[in-house]
């Protein structure tokens, strides 16, 4: 998807979904980050295709100003943004989410649906994973909404720091 030189330079967050299997979960989370000025990284490979209809019901009309980026494996994702703090959104972290001092341009990577970011991942990383609280009663939250709950703890954190301009006019 092109975006703007403008949308560029306002990115706030950048969510990465590594290989994520509902496609609406991902339709949801692209019109998230169209919201939040966010772009979207899809680490491959993906259960389903950029045309699939759930996908876009998800996202609406929402896609053509989404800025949406493909990476093979997950560490070409972390060796383009050396130089930004990325986070690991996990169940299995005892760092709660909101604890963290996000900035503008931080990565927050999140698992597929079924079973979450792989340990080998979790465990090289660990330091820099977090979770979102939640009951015993359940193992984990819907994808969509975690990643709304994280994204959005950011914007907070940033836009009290006055480093984020998302115009809320209406069209």
């Amino acid at each position: 998807m092109k975006v703007s030189e403008s949308q560029q330079q306002n990115t706030t967050f950048r969510i990465a979904l590594y290989q994520p299997e509902i496609p609406a979960n991902t339709g949801n989370i692209g019109r998230l980050c169209v919201g939040a000025n966010a772009e979207l990284h899809i680490i491959q490979p993906m259960r389903f295709l950029l045309t699939d209809k759930d996908l876009k019901r998800a996202g609406l009309d929402y896609w053509d100003k989404l800025s949406i980026h493909f990476h093979d494996k997950i560490e070409d994702l972390i060796d383009s943004f050396r130089e930004n703090n990325i986070y690991f959104c996990t169940t299995k972290s005892d760092n709660v989410y909101h604890r963290r001092q996000f900035t503008k341009g931080d990565v927050f990577i999140f698992g597929p649906e079924s079973r979450g970011i792989p340990e080998d991942i979790l465990k090289k990383y660990w330091d820099n994973t977090i979770n979102i609280p939640m009951s015993e009663n359940i193992r984990s939250l819907n994808l969509a909404n975690s990643v709304a709950i994280v994204l959005y703890e950011g914007l907070r954190q940033i836009s009290e720091k006055k480093t984020v301009n998302i115009n809320y006019e209406k069209p």
